[in-house]
């Protein structure tokens, strides 16, 4: 295997076990009599639960157990709780909204749990969990956002008056208030981000093991951090640390949702140690669409004012944020992320956001790729294309007239963020060229022509990452073999962390590949940490570089009592400690022999950020007849600040990309308005994009080292869903002439925008 360095296009390690069959999912652990577990779920969306009568279940063949919310209230079970504090604007706290592993009294959305059934096969449990009977009070339910904020809309919480779960308000209100009193211009936008469901190709599954010598169990589950699950079951069923143990083989795919503590997982855990026995439970899809947390879902009024020289002076936002029936483990910090991004790559002297986070008879909200940067960018490049719009000026004139220019970094926007690098304006003019912007109008009339409208529009994103209150920590090892082993709480799912990983130490370490091993996703093994965020290189991989310089460092130390010299004449050379200005040498396998082992572990924590931005270009055609939309080129160049692998950071920009249009075009969540019902609770209801959907992407990087860290890195793996959906709907716009369509842009909504200009 050739030696790995940085800045080299290197395919993903992981991927031969992969695509050979020879890779380790959950679903794929085979555990001795593992028994199967089926959940029993509410059909209703808001009920009180009168009764539940389990009798028959119980007496069905190969059942070994019936659990429900008063066997849960009996063993002393916990609830999943919100760790995000907030502060109301009134000084109060947000309201709490425990969320028990199985309702005890009242269901609040379709789906929640009210009973799970343990069987010796998984057929046996699904045909008991029919024959649990419960009987329901149902309840006026709500599920759509500006509904819920309504006067007289039903209420889920006592303790939630109005259904609002916080009122959080940042920003100078003050100085926004006064500049829109000087204002020559005033552009006002409603938007609304549709509600997605994270659809990764591995379901949620869990699978608990119970050692009854040692009274631990074994949780195997795909997540994004084994530590944040491990740790709020050990609370949730009164148990130590060590009790339990959590691990995540492969994951399949997360974007966000796997993040977060679902009942499924403690439940699996709980029957495992009554059973004293394997439960393993792997969702349906239908049940995904159900139950996993889901992303997005707000309404914004967002009004711009500007000075007679089309200069951006304020920016005022108001966004009601549905939260779903409960609060999820980080919910409110996801519409609080998008504060940080409000000025997006512009000078706006001031900015003021007031978040209305509001509760609804739906699956909770949390984290999907991006986290509130999406929804803050979209609603800043939608509002910046309406002005220019209303102005009479070209979308890029507008936006240079306004950029941030290098020259003024480190640039404070006064509402959480101080970019440190950038050059917001050459990425954009990059963008262009390569977009071929100049030539559109001729390819415009060549539409005309045939009877379609083409359109083009742009956004240039920012997003804030990698930084904040919680590092990584990683712990290298290296062995007598010189081979060298690094432990790493960062869970990968799809990122190739492996493959950075490597090439890290590689270089650093100056040894081939082929001994450098990665471990991660094992509570007993790694320490504590989280990948999301798009955090893994400012923070993973610097803990990473760290742990390698203390390595040699010490290893400098061991060096020179084997080669007796001083320790400040040791210098380290692709593998090998030597005696500056001699021939004397010894390899790095030697000296962690000699050391009894060569250990270093470093954690990389770090209140700046780094702030990852780009330009993207969409260009597509509608079919006038039926409202189809064709994306026939979309072009992105980013700033990664500095790109380790460039073919695994066009891998991130492709994904996000893709999700970033089908969330444009595609992608929604639908509940009736009445009963509460999930509509487009399966692929045929919910449009996920396919590869005919996607056109081919033209993807450049044009790298701004970033000044906050060593490496100059900036996060990458969330950009594509961060910058795509405002392109994409500002083509549309562009080639309807209208001044918005809230997203997805389907062919029934744009065909009704073509009637309604007839």
């Amino acid at each position: 295997m050739p030696q790995f360095a940085s800045s080299q296009s290197i395919r993903r390690i992981e991927d031969a076990a992969l695509l050979s069959g020879r890779g380790c999912y959950t679903d794929d652990i085979e555990l001795k009599d593992a028994a199967h577990a089926a959940i029993v779920r509410s059909p209703h969306a808001h009920a009180r639960i009168v009764s539940v009568d389990t009798a028959r279940a119980r007496a069905a063949p190969g059942v070994l157990a019936v659990l429900t919310g008063r066997d849960a209230q009996a063993d002393g079970l916990g609830n999943i709780l919100c760790m995000i504090p907030v502060q109301n604007v009134d000084g109060t706290q947000r309201a709490d909204t425990p969320r028990p592993v199985l309702a005890l009294e009242r269901v609040r959305h379709a789906g929640d749990p009210v009973a799970m059934v343990v069987a010796q096969t998984l057929q046996q449990a699904r045909d008991a969990a029919e024959l649990v009977e419960i009987e329901y009070e149902p309840l006026a339910a709500v599920t759509d956002t500006w509904a819920a904020a309504q006067e007289g809309a039903p209420r889920l919480w006592e303790k939630a008056p109005g259904n609002l779960a916080f009122h959080w308000r940042t920003g100078d209100k003050a100085a926004v208030d006064e500049a829109f009193k000087r204002a020559a211009r005033v552009v006002t936008l409603r938007l609304v981000n549709n509600r997605l469901v994270a659809n990764p190709m591995e379901p949620r599954s869990a699978l608990a093991d119970y050692d009854a010598a040692s009274g631990r169990s074994t949780l195997y589950t795909p997540t994004q951090g084994p530590g944040l699950i491990r740790d709020q079951i050990v609370q949730l069923l009164k148990l130590e640390p060590a009790q339990l143990r959590c691990v995540s083989r492969q994951v399949g795919g997360a974007f966000g949702m796997k993040i977060f503590l679902h009942p499924e997982q403690p439940l699996t855990v709980w029957a495992s140690r009554r059973l004293k026995r394997a439960v393993r439970w792997t969702a349906e899809r239908s049940e995904g669409f159900l139950s996993d947390v889901q992303g997005r879902d707000n309404v914004s009024i967002a009004e711009l004012a500007l000075d007679g020289n089309a200069r951006f002076l304020a920016l005022r936002v108001t966004t009601y944020a549905n939260m779903g029936a409960y609060l999820s483990n980080f919910g409110p910090f996801i519409p609080q992320l998008a504060a940080p991004v409000l000025s997006g790559t512009y000078r706006i002297p001031a900015i003021a956001l007031d978040v209305k986070a509001v509760l609804t008879n739906t699956v909770p909200v949390d984290a999907y790729r991006g986290a509130g940067r999406p929804e803050g960018i979209y609603l800043v490049e939608r509002i910046v294309d309406a002005a220019a719009r209303e102005l009479g000026l070209a979308p890029d004139e507008l936006r240079r007239r306004n950029f941030v220019k290098p020259e003024e970094m480190p640039y404070d926007t006064k509402i959480g963020s101080v970019y440190d690098s950038g050059d917001f304006a050459g990425i954009m003019q990059r963008a262009m060229e390569k977009a071929d912007w100049a030539g559109f109008a001729a390819r415009r009339e060549e539409s005309a022509r045939r009877g379609s409208l083409r359109g083009i529009g742009l956004a240039v994103y920012i997003e804030r990452c990698g930084g904040g209150d919680i590092g990584d920590t990683v712990v290298l090892k290296i062995d007598a073999e010189g081979t060298a082993t690094l432990y790493s709480g960062m869970q990968d799912n799809g990122q190739g962390h492996a493959t950075i990983f490597t090439q890290l130490l590689a270089e650093k370490l100056g040894i081939d590949a082929s001994r450098i091993r990665v471990v991660q996703g094992d509570t007993d093994l790694t320490p504590s940490g989280l990948t999301g965020g798009s955090r893994f290189l400012a923070l993973g991989g610097l803990a990473a570089a760290g742990a390698a310089d203390q390595a040699i460092e010490k290893g400098k130390d061991i060096a020179s009592h084997l080669l007796e010299a001083a320790a400040a004449d040791i210098e380290y050379v692709k593998g090998e400690f030597r005696v500056a200005g001699t021939d004397r040498r010894v390899s790095l396998g030697e000296v962690a022999r000699g050391g009894g082992g060569l250990e270093a572990s470093h954690t990389r924590a770090s209140k700046a950020y780094t702030y990852p931005n780009g330009c993207h270009i969409c260009e597509l055609e509608i079919d006038r007849d039926t409202g189809r939309v064709e994306i026939l080129r979309h072009t992105v160049v980013d700033d990664f600040g500095f790109t380790l692998n460039p073919l695994l950071a066009a891998g991130q920009v492709h994904g996000g990309t893709a999700q970033g249009i089908g969330q444009a075009l595609l992608e929604h969540t639908v509940y009736d308005p009445d009963s509460g019902q999930l509509l487009s609770g399966s692929f045929m209801d919910y449009a996920l994009p396919r590869a005919d959907d996607l056109p081919s992407l033209d993807c450049e990087f044009r790298d701004v080292p970033c000044t906050t860290n060593p490496l100059g890195v900036k996060g990458a793996g969330e950009a594509g869903a961060v910058g795509a959906p405002a392109a994409v709907v500002n083509a549309v716009v562009d080639a309807l002439k209208v001044a918005h369509l809230d997203m997805p842009l389907t062919a029934p909504r744009v065909w009704r925008a073509l009637r309604a200009q007839r």
